[in-house]
């Protein structure tokens, strides 16, 4: 008997084991670095590498013959990997030298460096278990964070010493603070110089931050867990750079504002770039290393929020600024002072420069994410087909990503500078799905929107009972044009709904406007956004779908708009799966809550209008209430006051506690489980 849907996509981390990632391009453009694991069901990512001249792929590092498994990884590796959403084990990250020919990873807590051309590894001896190695870019030394502390060991005499030590308990030197991690996407806290003898090192202090406390009740014997969570309105830690020479110096660079969004370190400048609490200006900086003093190089405003772009600032050969701002009602690429895309192109990221070229991501339908590159003289399209795609360039050779809903996976391809074309096969497995999947337009504003409905269906033989399956928040998107975003909502139709899965304001790929229509209400443009493409898709598909049975399911901010869907439009929704809801908005971080809604000490009614609690005696239809006890990102208090509020107002729900479960829900079991709980709860709750 072949294995269930739910069971294979549980096994294959949703079909993301086997999918090669995390490319280096040598200089010269004669081999690639990249991240694969063995097989579609291996967890063990290893590290591997694609001579573009021969065209031959090599394993180099494979961790089971190093015997590091991963039970001993440091709890900040596993907070890193949660921020990240890494889900498989082995070598998930490593750094290397300017020639790509030595790499550094951490594996176990162990420090590890491999020889490329011949794939010698050997684990160095560290006083402790590593996080974020970085290799110097000269290749004779590695700095990495043990216990807080930033070291540095030095690969020719194997002397390791500590460039900074934690003062207090609550302070860490090199690694990205909470925030920073998981609302800016900066995993990282240290830069080496290009000339390799020196470091900007990000000192982050917990301090101000309120304790909250996770506990396990399943295992009343172990104590609670201790987290520094900075809620809306409440202090975030503080952070500060130095620059910290190998010859023990020490240089301090203020700043002023709350964030450190990014730092760079290559041969023109030393560039931090920062954000004020409100994230209303944001400032690029280039940094004296000598001095620590800072010369302003641009500032961004805008009154509702300055975006973060990933890949920003870099620097053409001649140096000049790339960099990436809105403008003109689009977000737009600018080469020094010019802005070089339309504004109907929406930049999304700056994923290299290549001497005088960029490339860079890019919608100009949302449903699409094309690569493009400016030469220094024109535009020029990379991607040429429709789809979603991603990509490096390095020495003349690109590597691109591909997806679509005409391609099943991830198509990865080295493209060399005579234009060869070198794939680097996937080892993911096939999900078994016939997908169904029409993108379009619907509703009054003519949101982004796939309608998924089952492979045995026949046009116009039956009304489906519809399942809305959105995320719907800011700055992520679920309609694209790829098979893979589309798999779980193809297995629900399969069990006999007719998905609509639909992008409303506030997400990313149509512009500003667009995003801020969201500003200080996450409730109600997103809930009308989804009725109004629900209510468009069922003029498209009159005789396919059946608007008395009409439920919403969804994870996150997902689930927080599936609770708002039932509590506020019973009219509409008649049944709903919150999983990992946000209930109320205090209970969430800073950086990204206040984004939105402002601070809560001055905007209150904001945060009141975009809460659940106050709507708890209104509901009337089955809701179901999934969280995992160990969630430190949506904390299961979400979940849990929102059951008290509702039992408070006597309203019958339902809620299923994940005991040991994140807000990824990794666990194989787990994940498969919950597809096949979801399903039965919804039939029932819509006598189906």
């Amino acid at each position: 008997m072949s294995e269930s849907f739910p069971r294979l996509s549980a096994r294959t981390r949703r079909f993301t084991l086997g999918v090669p990632r995390g490319f280096t391009i040598s200089p010269d453009g004669g081999r690639v670095v990249f991240l694969r694991t063995g097989s579609g069901t291996d967890p063990v990512t290893c590290l591997w590498e694609l001579d573009t001249e021969t065209h031959v792929e090599r394993l180099v590092v494979d961790p089971r013959t190093l015997d590091a498994g991963e039970g001993d990884l440091p709890p900040e590796e596993r907070a890193r990997r949660e921020r990240s959403r890494e889900q498989a084990g082995g070598v998930v990250a490593y750094s290397t030298d300017s020639t790509v020919t030595r790499a550094a990873f951490a594996l176990a807590g162990g420090l590890y460096v491999t020889e490329l051309p011949d794939g010698r590894t050997r684990r160095l001896d560290t006083p402790g278990l590593v996080i974020d190695p970085r290799i110097s870019p000269d290749g004779r030394h590695v700095a990495y964070v043990t216990g807080g502390a930033l070291h540095v060991h030095d690969l020719t005499t194997g002397g390791d010493r500590a460039l900074a030590t934690p003062e207090s308990p609550t302070v860490t030197y090199g690694l990205a603070e909470f925030i920073a991690a998981e609302e800016m996407d900066r995993m990282r806290g240290h830069w080496w110089s290009p000339s390799s003898d020196a470091l900007l090192v990000e000192r982050a202090d917990d301090a101000p931050v309120q304790t909250w406390y996770i506990a396990d009740p399943a295992n009343p014997d172990r104590p609670a867990a201790a987290q520094r969570y900075p809620a809306a309105g409440t202090p975030n830690a503080v952070t500060e750079l130095f620059v910290l020479g190998l010859d023990g110096s020490r240089v301090a660079v203020p700043y002023e504002h709350e964030y450190l969004t990014t730092a760079s370190w290559d041969a023109h400048a030393l560039s931090i770039v920062t954000l004020s609490r409100d994230q209303k200006t944001m400032r690029l900086f280039t940094v004296d290393p000598a001095d620590g003093t800072s010369t302003l190089v641009r500032e961004d405003t805008d009154p509702a929020w300055v975006d973060i772009v990933q890949g920003v600032p870099g620097h053409l050969d001649d140096g000049t600024l790339v960099w990436v701002a809105t403008a003109d009602g689009g977000h737009r690429l600018f080469v020094g002072d010019r802005a070089v895309t339309p504004p109907t192109l929406q930049v999304r990221a700056v994923l290299d420069v290549d001497h005088d070229s960029v490339l860079f991501s890019a919608s100009g339908d949302p449903a699409e994410i094309q690569l493009w590159t400016w030469d220094g003289h024109s535009l020029l399209p990379v991607s040429t087909r429709s789809g979603v795609f991603s990509g490096r360039m390095a020495g003349g050779v690109g590597v691109l990503s591909e997806q679509s809903l005409d391609t099943e996976g991830v198509a990865t391809t080295v493209v060399r500078r005579d234009g060869v074309a070198i794939p680097i096969p996937s080892h993911a497995e096939r999900p078994g799905l016939d997908l169904r999947v029409s993108l379009g337009r619907s509703g009054r504003r003519e949101l982004s929107t796939a309608v998924v409905l089952p492979s045995w269906h026949e046009p116009g033989s039956r009304a489906l009972p519809v399942l809305m399956d959105p995320y719907g928040g800011p700055h992520a998107q679920r309609v694209l044009n790829r098979r893979g975003g589309y798999l779980e909502s193809q297995w629900f139709a399969e069990q006999g709904f007719a998905v609509v899965v639909a992008d409303g304001r506030g997400t990313p790929g149509r512009g500003p406007a667009f995003e801020r229509a969201v500003l200080n209400d996450l409730a109600t443009p997103a809930l009308d956004d989804q009725i109004d493409a629900l209510q468009g898709v069922a003029e498209q598909y009159p005789d396919d779908l059946d608007l008395t049975k009409v439920a919403i399911r969804g994870w996150s901010f997902g689930g927080f708009l599936a609770a708002l869907a039932v509590l506020r439009r019973p009219d509409v929704f008649h049944a709903a799966v919150a999983g990992a809801p946000v209930t109320d908005w205090r209970l969430y971080d800073t950086c990204y809550t206040e984004r939105y809604l402002g601070d809560p000490g001055e905007q209150p009614d904001v945060y009141d209008k975009s809460s659940l609690f106050d709507d708890a005696a209104k509901l009337e239809r089955p809701l179901l209430l999934i969280h995992g006890l160990a969630d430190d990102n949506v904390v299961a208090a979400h979940t849990l006051r929102l059951s008290s509020a509702l039992l408070a107002a006597g309203r019958q729900h339902s809620v299923l506690p994940l005991s040991g479960v994140t807000h990824m829900t990794p666990q194989e079991v787990v994940a498969e489980n919950l597809m096949l709980l979801q399903v039965d709860f919804l039939k029932k709750a819509l006598h189906l």
